[in-house]
């Protein structure tokens, strides 16, 4: 297995807190990551039907079976599981005594919530990045594949068929994890709404269109959204519209954690087809801002990203905030420059006097045109 690059971050929370939650979409190697790291300590899933019998009736007891602490695995099946290790904690002077993590993030950050808030240091791990697929031995990847494919381990690691193993995942997603959940009134209008999401990746958020598409009330909607972020399926990247009028969009925009499952749940079969496809860009983008993100979250640091858009149609894909220091980056899958690319870039400049970045879909990178830095898509890892 590589080296996830979330790793000194993880042995440095471990240093410094007495529990460390490690959280992440299902599947996206959280379990492999805490082993490696935490190799000395007992590993514990509560998946397993002794272990999670013992820690229901008797918590007190099973916990005492970890002087030294313990990595919990799908801790979230057993919630009466919390209030004794807030009660061990908070009488110990050790850090990174227990390792927390579930497949299952809902519930899991429902239970740390209600016992362990403030005690609990918190690692997002996301699928594999650029970064980490291109350390994989003999993995060519190319930019429709890097889309195609997207970062679950099982695809770009061990190399499972695509098609297959999604169709598992959002088999097991939909009736184990949201089943779990108890104000899911339909799982079929659920399912809907995660299909109907995909075709909105790159789209600002209307949860009335969606509420009439997917038979159902706003509030709803709204609610199922809020557990599909949970549950690191989507994220909703917010508008930027600081020290600005009352002409600028306000609503989010929606993007997947991972577009190997959009282009699935777009009915893309092969690499090949986004070359024509009409979602392309937006896909593109997509992959480009998670991508951003991973970045971020990989070295502990805030998801500061958003994106700018008035009533005039003037918009910038997204911004970094680092600080009040804005860095406009305008998106574009094409492999050939066009003087338009630039546009809203000039637009932003001269808004907030802040200079731009151009990413691209081609092969050259580092060099200005019209006066903006433009690097192409490998050189994401580097923004």
């Amino acid at each position: 297995m590589i080296d996830r690059i979330a790793e000194p971050l993880l042995l440095e929370l471990a240093k410094q807190f007495k529990a460390i939650a490690v959280t992440g979409p299902r599947q996206g190697g959280k379990t492999t990551l805490i082993r490696k790291v935490f190799s000395d300590k007992p590993y514990i899933s509560l998946e397993t039907p002794d272990e999670r019998n013992q820690a229901i009736s008797d918590p007190r007891q099973f916990l005492m079976r970890f002087p030294d602490g313990a990595v919990l695995d799908e801790v979230q099946r057993v919630p009466e599981l919390f209030s004794y290790l807030q009660q061990i904690l908070d009488e110990s002077t050790r850090t990174g005594l227990f390792v927390l993590s579930g497949s299952n993030n809902f519930l899991l950050m429902e239970s740390i919530t209600q016992s362990l808030a403030g005690r609990v240091a918190y690692l997002d791990l996301l699928p594999f990045s650029l970064e980490e697929n291109t350390a994989i031995k003999d993995f060519q990847l190319q930019l429709n594949e890097a889309i195609f494919l997207g970062g679950y381990p099982a695809i770009t690691y061990n190399r499972i068929n695509p098609y297959q193993w999604f169709s598992a995942y959002v088999r097991t997603y939909i009736e184990r994890d949201v089943r779990l959940i108890k104000n899911i009134s339909s799982l079929e209008l659920f399912q809907r709404l995660v299909y109907l999401c995909a075709g909105r990746v790159g789209q600002q958020v209307n949860l009335t269109n969606l509420a009439n598409e997917v038979g159902t009330d706003h509030k709803t909607i709204q609610s199922w959204l809020g557990i599909l972020q949970t549950s690191y399926i989507i994220y909703l990247l917010p508008p930027f519209y600081k020290n600005f009028n009352k002409r600028v969009i306000k609503a989010s925009k929606l993007y997947f954690y991972d577009t190997g499952l959009v282009t699935f749940l777009l009915g893309i079969d092969k690499a090949e087809q986004l070359a024509i496809h009409s979602s392309k860009g937006f896909l593109f983008e997509n992959w480009i801002i998670t991508e951003l993100m991973k970045n971020r979250f990989n070295k502990g640091l805030r998801a500061n990203l958003f994106y700018f858009r008035d009533s005039t149609g003037n918009e910038v894909d997204v911004i970094i905030d680092e600080g009040g220091k804005l860095l406009p980056i305008e998106i574009k899958s094409a492999a050939t420059l066009n003087d338009s690319f630039y546009k809203n870039l000039i637009y932003f400049e001269k808004l907030t006097n802040s200079k731009g970045l151009l990413l691209y879909g081609g092969d050259k990178t580092g060099f200005a045109y019209k006066g903006f830095e433009v690097k192409n898509w490998l050189d994401v890892k580097t923004i």
